[in-house]
């Protein structure tokens, strides 16, 4: 990690606002590296997430690897994969679950970071708080639209709904996404990251079919449907 980033670190820590966080002995839960290529924004880490220190490191971690087609050790490899949490403490515990993450975090501190990773290629936004911040107006109205347009924001953004299990309902109602968005997912990860793409095999999408049918996508965009018209994503 160079030097910059080493400060920036400190700069967190340090800062008052942040300061119930270090007197706990919590450090800043995020991974980064000036030669990563894929940055992954997600929600704030969870308790068990702050406490090991390990974002991701739950059965909604193992998921969304699932999801991008990468091992463990990738995705945990800074100089390709980092790991941007929308706030990067546990931000305690609201009357319906974690609450969420603090509303001025991300804009103070994600620049200033992702300035120092020059290589970024492409940004997964997982959740309707990254897809807020980082879409601005270019957001849908709700989460499954934007999810269901991703190809109107790449190549720079990718969104996602949360791989949580407890969102196996969604992924019931909205087959499409294993379907389609996932394939391509996995074949732009793998193709940034120079991998072979980890495409399962199935009677409606075999492996050779959706790698080809993903290429096509990042060639085209939606002419019908609920993304036609869409406006371009925020800078």
């Amino acid at each position: 990690m160079s030097s910059t980033l080493d400060q920036l670190r400190a700069v967190i820590m340090s800062d008052p606002d942040n300061a119930w966080a270090t007197a706990q002995g919590w450090q800043p839960l995020f991974a980064v590296h000036p030669h990563a290529r894929i940055a992954v924004i997600g929600q704030a880490p969870g308790r068990r997430a702050q406490e090991s220190g390990i974002a991701w490191g739950d059965a909604s971690g193992i998921t969304l690897r699932k999801w991008l087609g990468i091992s463990t050790e990738t995705f945990y490899d800074p100089r390709r994969v980092a790991l941007l949490p929308m706030d990067f403490y546990y931000p305690g515990q609201g009357a319906h679950g974690d609450l969420p993450p603090r509303r001025d975090f991300a804009a103070r501190w994600h620049r200033q970071l992702l300035e120092q990773m020059p290589h970024i290629a492409l940004t997964v936004l997982i959740g309707q708080y990254a897809q807020r911040h980082y879409l601005g107006p270019a957001a849908k109205p709700t989460l499954t639209e934007t999810v269901r347009c991703y190809g109107q924001y790449l190549p720079q953004w990718f969104p996602l709904v949360h791989p949580s299990p407890l969102n196996f309902r969604w992924q019931a109602r909205n087959p499409w996404f294993a379907e389609q968005v996932l394939p391509e997912l996995r074949c732009t990860v793998a193709r940034i990251l120079g991998l072979e793409p980890d495409l399962p095999t199935s009677p409606t999408l075999p492996t050779q079919e959706a790698s080809q049918d993903a290429a096509e996508r990042r060639s085209t965009r939606p002419t019908d449907g609920p993304c036609r018209d869409a406006a371009p994503p925020a800078k």
